[in-house]
């Protein structure tokens, strides 16, 4: 039994084949395209995999990447599956106004850090920050509900608004430093810490409505990027997204996978 997991970003498309479609699978093959090169999949990288039998993917990317990552899958006899955000999934309560809104990568990292904390052994409020083209900050309460989160732009949306904003501000890279002597580290520092404020606020709330401090996870391709700065502990999990998937998987299609 083979499951195949895709997490169609803003900027890729990444993708993970397991021996199963259930938490603690085997990671059989992987693999990471720029949207660009998305027609790449079936004569390249997927051309020589098994065939799965379930596939279940996440996309915020719109719907026609989405139609265009379908027809990489026409090589295989598979029905494909894309996780909409609803009101419950895999344990975990949507508490957003409109459950059907939310995007779905917030969503099935939720799912995931969910679960990576209750397999700590421990239910209690968890804070999730997924650090890329954007940063969201997320807040789920002991129960599992989602309270509600923070978006606000990452690290090259910021620097970018500045430089095109601002006459003769250039964006060369910097250091993160507690007082920069130069524009380059006073712009890197500026976002950085733009970003860790948030997530401090956000820490303030959930530990203040629900009478304990939240267990802190944080995922995304530049989450390694912001961890020296964080105020308080962070868990770095890299592969959230498919954590949540696989999750979802494992509610959806049962024994069946």
């Amino acid at each position: 039994m083979h499951f195949l997991a895709i997490d169609v970003g803003n900027t890729r498309l990444k993708w993970a084949m397991y021996d199963a479609a259930q938490p603690g699978a085997a990671v059989l093959a992987h693999g990471v395209e720029f949207l660009d090169n998305i027609e790449r999949l079936a004569e390249g990288s997927w051309a020589e995999l098994p065939e799965p039998q379930h596939m279940l993917g996440c996309v915020v990317a719109g719907d026609v990447v989405r139609r265009r990552v379908q027809a990489q899958m026409d090589i295989w006899d598979l029905a494909p599956n894309w996780v909409v955000s609803s009101n419950a999934e895999a344990g975990l309560t949507n508490g957003y106004d409109h459950p059907s809104r939310l995007g779905t990568d917030r969503w099935v990292a939720m799912v995931g850090a969910w679960h990576h904390v209750l397999a700590q052994g421990r239910q209690r409020p968890v804070v999730v920050v997924m650090v890329g083209t954007a940063v969201t900050v997320e807040a789920i309460d002991a129960d599992g509900k989602f309270m509600g989160g923070l978006i606000l732009p990452g690290h090259g949306i910021m620097l970018k608004a500045l430089e095109s904003g601002t006459a003769g501000l250039h964006v060369p890279t910097g250091e993160v430093r507690p007082f920069p002597t130069n524009t380059s580290d006073a712009l890197t520092s500026g976002g950085t810490y733009a970003i860790a404020g948030a997530v401090e606020r956000m820490v303030q709330h959930v530990t203040a409505h629900c009478g304990q401090e939240p267990a802190c996870v944080m995922t995304g391709g530049a989450g390694w990027k912001m961890m020296p700065s964080m105020t308080r502990p962070f868990e770095l999990v890299e592969n959230l997204i498919f954590d949540g998937l696989l999750h979802i998987a494992r509610s959806r299609f049962g024994s069946a996978a």
